[in-house]
C-alpha cells in the first residue's frame, strides 16, 4: 500500500525503521522480483513491460556493501563495458572525489585488487562505487545506504561526491543517516 511519483531530475529519499520495505523498493525497481499486485511505471510505461536488461543499463545502483572484483582499478569501475571510456572513466573519478587515493596507489589505475577490495578501505570502496555508478551516465541513481559503513572525515568526500552525483539525476536516497539525505528534494 504504497504509492508515490518522483519526477525526472528530483531526488526523493526514503527514510523508515529496519524491515519497513525501503530495499524492497529498491529490488522491485530493478526487477530483482517482480510486484505481487499494483504498479511501477517508469515514463508511463509498465515496469512489466521493460527489457530487463534495458531498464538495469539505465540505473545506477550504490549498495551498503560493495563489491570490488579481483582484477584493477580501472576494471573494477568499466565492469567490462567498452563504451566507457579511459577519458571518461578519469573524469568519473575526478568528480566523486576519488582521484586523490586511485593517484596514491603504484599503478594508479592500473593497481591491482584484491578479493571483495581487500586493500581498500570502506570510503574508498565506497568512491569506486560512485565512479562506477556515474561512469554509466544513469537516468535513475539509487543509493541504499551508500554511507552508513564510513567514517565522519570520508564521509565529508562522500557527501560531497553524492550532491554531484544526484544533481539534476533523477535519484531515489536510502538511509538512516540525516546527513545523508538532507539535500534530497523531499525526504
Amino acid at each position: 500500500n504504497v504509492s508515490f511519483h518522483v519526477s525526472p531530475g528530483e531526488s526523493v529519499a526514503i527514510v523508515g525503521l529496519t524491515g519497513s520495505g525501503k530495499t524492497t523498493i529498491t529490488n522491485l525497481l530493478l526487477r530483482f522480483y517482480d510486484i505481487q499486485e499494483g504498479e511501477i511505471l517508469i515514463d508511463d510505461i509498465p515496469l512489466k513491460d521493460i527489457d530487463i536488461s534495458s531498464l538495469r543499463s539505465k540505473v545506477g545502483l550504490i549498495l551498503q556493501d560493495v563489491h570490488l572484483f579481483t582484477g584493477t582499478v580501472e576494471e573494477n569501475i568499466k565492469l567490462g563495458n567498452g563504451a566507457i571510456t579511459d577519458e571518461t572513466m578519469k573524469s568519473v573519478i575526478e568528480y566523486v572525489n576519488a582521484s586523490e587515493f586511485i593517484s596514491r596507489l603504484p599503478g594508479g589505475f592500473k593497481s591491482e585488487v584484491k578479493e571483495r577490495g581487500a586493500t581498500f578501505s570502506v570510503g574508498e570502496k565506497q568512491l569506486l562505487s560512485f565512479a562506477r555508478a556515474l561512469a554509466i551516465d544513469p537516468k535513475l541513481l539509487i543509493l541504499d545506504e551508500a554511507t552508513s559503513s564510513i567514517d565522519t572525515e570520508t564521509e565529508q568526500l562522500i557527501q560531497q561526491a553524492m550532491e554531484k552525483l544526484i544533481k539534476g539525476r533523477t535519484s531515489i536516497i536510502i538511509a538512516h543517516r540525516l546527513s545523508t539525505i538532507k539535500k534530497a528534494d523531499r525526504i
